[in-house]
């Protein structure tokens, strides 16, 4: 592993990189060291499909990776999708004309993508790169209403879905003069629309990538915050692309054997992170699987039925699958598992240990950053802990003043951006500088993210800023996460989230919105309610009990599988 990894990093960087930062030789670590504090230069030109894939595809044909394949998809009916480096090579060709030969589209322009996970996301992004054109992943789920903004804002020329989406965006269309392309990935045709699948046959492979800086932008995420539109999150062909070529081991540490299936949807930033860019630098195979709805049996059949190294799921997917009784089930590889996108309670982690034997490593990130934090291979977990600062970055607790805090004191989670801005950064919020500016205090990116860090480097999440409680004047700060980690500890408790509710006593307390297990459906809610609550004072500080608990089917959850508890606040406040 340790060579091929190295060839691909000596055609792209002209170093060499020996594998993983834990094992490094001293001299390797002085430089690991050098380009992380931005003492070394970084490569000026860098595009991730010819300076990674194709050399992968190259590497293959000499004999020297694993036959598994670079990609493999399924979609539960029996349909079965696998192509090596080359046929990704051969295929993306195909996409790339198609997209500047039919679409006329050149370097700079920007395509909107919205597909669900299907085959033709992964070419078309891989045909992006190639091409030098922007893409823009956006989820399925949109809304015309989405589309409209997204159209308008990112000034996209060229759109491509689905028949199913079609509709919304023709809806729309007329009020987005700079649309010049629809494409339709469908075995049907529309007016107004191109067919892509036709059109991609037809091409020729024949195609030679562009070159790019590392600078030149690759991908916009529109990303929302807690007030305002979704932002445009700029990344470049650096920061995502080449990234994982110094870093990422630390999080996944795939070989070429493995194989990975992240269950993300393909409009958020881990389906590109842990879906794309850093197993393919590693030479692995990335595993899909349609997965229109997200099922328990599902998802625990295919871990049977495939060899599946490595398994990434947002919490949602592990609090959902540690419902069964897993001792039913043999997993035919599976090693590894990562939870990211918000804290996962260590209950469930615990339930997961006990009846598979495989931890679960958290992971902490943005859109903006990628990973900043993750519990790697080989190092010690401690449940509630999201792990330590992933490697090129300097994490730390600061106050509102940018200065740093001590061990165990509670503060915002912050990035140090100053002197030198980390590879692995957004380049800006696209047309929004103040927002850009607004993310920056004194030498920090500031996450919006409250938590602590541990003498041993460990950091705790406590929730965003405008999630905490503050209750009896300003008395006490409680974190939504850790009342909600003592609640789901209680057998009654599937799933909860915990916001603020308005009290005339008290200005807001804690109040908790619980799914019940099937088992509990009968029982007495008052009588159930004392129960949690004593529970709840029990397993934490008293003060952080829930005042007031209300039983629902489900909580309203984004695509992603996060939580909304800032919509469940809004009702709470009236403010819906």
């Amino acid at each position: 592993m340790q060579t091929i990894t190295s060839d691909v990093f000596v055609f792209s960087y002209g170093g060499t990189f020996h594998g993983h930062p834990r094992l490094l030789s001293s001299d390797v670590h002085s430089q690991y060291e050098s380009i992380r504090q931005g003492k070394q230069e970084i490569p000026k030109y860098f595009n991730f499909a010819s300076d990674v894939l194709d050399k992968w595809s190259e590497i293959e044909k000499a004999g020297k990776r694993p036959s598994n394949p670079a990609f493999w998809w399924i979609n539960g009916k029996g349909e079965e999708v696998k192509w090596s480096f080359e046929e990704l090579g051969f295929l993306s060709r195909k996409v790339a004309n198609v997209l500047t030969k039919d679409c006329g589209l050149q370097k700079g322009d920007r395509l909107i993508l919205v597909l669900p996970r299907i085959p033709e996301w992964w070419l078309v992004k891989v045909a992006c790169m190639r091409a030098g054109i922007v893409v823009i992943p956006g989820t399925s789920q949109l809304s015309a209403k989405d589309i409209l903004y997204r159209l308008q804002a990112s000034k996209a020329t060229c759109l491509i879905t689905t028949d199913k989406l079609a509709p919304a965006v023709d809806s729309v269309a007329s009020q987005c003069q700079l649309l010049k392309t629809k494409l339709m990935v469908s075995k049907s045709s529309r007016e107004g629309w191109l067919n892509f699948t036709e059109l991609y046959q037809k091409q020729s492979a024949d195609h030679d990538c562009i070159k790019t800086r590392i600078e030149d932008p690759m991908i916009i995420f529109f990303t929302s915050g807690t007030t305002g539109s979704p932002k445009m999150t700029q990344h470049s062909q650096g920061s995502l692309g080449f990234r994982p070529l110094l870093s990422e081991r630390y999080w996944l540490d795939l070989t070429p054997s493995d194989m990975i299936w992240n269950t993300a949807d393909t409009g958020w930033i881990l389906t590109s992170v842990a879906s794309f860019f850093d197993p393919w630098v590693f030479g692995s195979c990335i595993f899909i699987h349609h997965l229109p709805q997200t099922e328990s049996a599902v998802i625990l059949n295919t871990l049977c039925r495939f060899p599946i190294d490595a398994l990434v799921g947002a919490p949602t997917l592990f609090r959902m699958l540690v419902q069964n009784d897993l001792s039913k089930y043999k997993f035919m590889s599976l090693k590894y598992c990562t939870s990211g996108g918000e804290p996962l309670n260590p209950e469930v982690m615990e339930q997961w240990k006990s009846q598979t034997g495989l931890d679960i490593h958290e992971v902490y990130g943005q859109t903006e950053t990628g990973i900043i934090c993750c519990g790697f291979k080989g190092m010690k977990i401690k449940p509630g802990s999201m792990g330590k600062a992933a490697p090129l970055y300097d994490v730390q607790i600061v106050d509102k003043n940018a200065n740093i805090l001590p061990p165990g004191q509670q503060g915002e989670i912050a990035v140090r951006s100053k002197p030198i801005r980390p590879l692995g950064f957004f380049s800006e919020y696209l047309d929004n500088p103040k927002k850009t500016a607004e993310s920056e205090r004194g030498d920090f990116y500031v996450t919006g993210d409250r938590g602590t860090m541990d003498e041993d480097g460990y950091f705790q999440f406590i929730g965003r800023d405008d999630d905490i409680i503050i209750s009896s004047g300003s008395v006490y700060r409680i974190g939504p996460f850790e009342v909600e980690s003592a609640l789901i500890e209680h057998p009654a408790v599937v799933e909860t989230a915990v916001v603020s509710s308005p009290d005339p006593l008290r200005g807001e307390v804690v109040k908790a919105f619980v799914v019940l297990s099937p088992t509990f459906s009968s029982t007495d809610l008052k009588s159930l309610t004392r129960d949690l609550q004593d529970h709840v004072k029990k397993t934490t500080a008293p003060y952080k009990y829930p005042r007031k608990v209300e039983f629902v089917k489900e909580l309203p959850k984004t695509v992603t599988g996060k939580i909304k508890r800032k919509e469940l606040r809004d009702k709470e406040w009236g403010r819906i």
